[in-house]
Formats: structure tokens, sequence, C-alpha cells
């Protein structure tokens, strides 16, 4: 699998080819708001602005399919995640992560990497590492914050 054949759209429905993040690590994280979670946007954010210069791209992916927690719309979303959060990442626009209707770079994620018990994402906050080539290379489990994958996060910006 290589991620650059995908695009993602912003809350605003502007598309933005994964392409253009060729050369770069990229954390991919479904989010959502109310989560229990959410205070791992910090985390996210605080990756963001250590690494973006050495070339990390984190992007939240923000998704209601878990108990409704990510009321927020497109047009209140971005806005919403910079003020509780300060998050100033990229975003994309609301989408579904299991299901048939799943955002097409999700389900090509879960074909990858497969969760413990199943292929489907169990909750916000699922985390996918991809390398400098476009490669999917490691898949994280909702509860692991994001300080604990900076390892990893480290070793494939050196690569």
């Amino acid at each position: 699998m290589n991620i650059y054949t995908h695009t993602i759209k912003t809350p605003q429905a502007q598309v933005i080819p994964l392409s253009e993040f060729k050369g770069k690590v990229l954390l991919i994280v479904n989010t959502a708001t109310k989560c229990g979670l959410s205070p791992q946007f910090e985390g996210l954010e605080k990756l963001h602005q250590t690494y973006k210069e050495m070339g990390l791209v984190v992007i939240g992916f923000p998704s209601n399919q878990f108990l409704n927690q990510e009321p927020e719309t497109n047009e209140t979303i971005e806005e919403a995640c910079k003020i509780n959060f300060g998050v100033s990442f990229q975003l994309s626009e609301k989408i579904n992560v299991n299901g048939t209707y799943a955002n097409p770079l999700f389900k090509d994620l879960k074909k990858e990497f497969g969760g413990l018990l199943s292929r489907r994402i169990k909750w916000n906050f699922t985390k996918f590492l991809i390398n400098r080539d476009g490669k999917p290379v490691k898949r994280y489990a909702p509860t692991i914050k994001p300080e604990k994958i900076e390892e990893d996060i480290i070793k494939l910006l050196n690569t």
C-alpha cells in the first residue's frame, strides 16, 4: 500500500492529494473532540510543533462513529479543536472510518494493519504511522498516548 494514491478533503472541502506529502513522515489519527481520549490532541499538537521542521505531518480525521463523540460540523471543527486543544495541524472533513461508507484511506490502512481482534477501528484516536515513502509502518491503539510513539517518529525522521 502507498498512501500517495489517496486524497483528503479539508473541512472546507478543499481536496489535498496525499502525494503533496511525499518525503514526509505522516501520523494519521481518527479524532473526536468529546472523547475521553481528547486530551491526546495536546500530545499530537506537541509532536506536530516539535517535529514539523524535520518532516512530520500530523493529520486528524474527525469521526462521529463512536458514541457521537464528534458533534462538531465541518464548519466548526477546526475552531473547536484550536480553541479547546490548541490544534494547528491539518484536519480533514468528518469521515467514517468503518462500514460501507468508510473513507478509502482508512479502508486501505485497516487492510494493511488490522487491529488486535479485527481490522475495524475500535475507537477514537487510533493512530497510523507512515514512512517517508508513503508506506504504513505501524498501527497504535487508541490508548497509546502520542508521547509514547515519539521514539518511532524520530527513527523514521532520521532515515
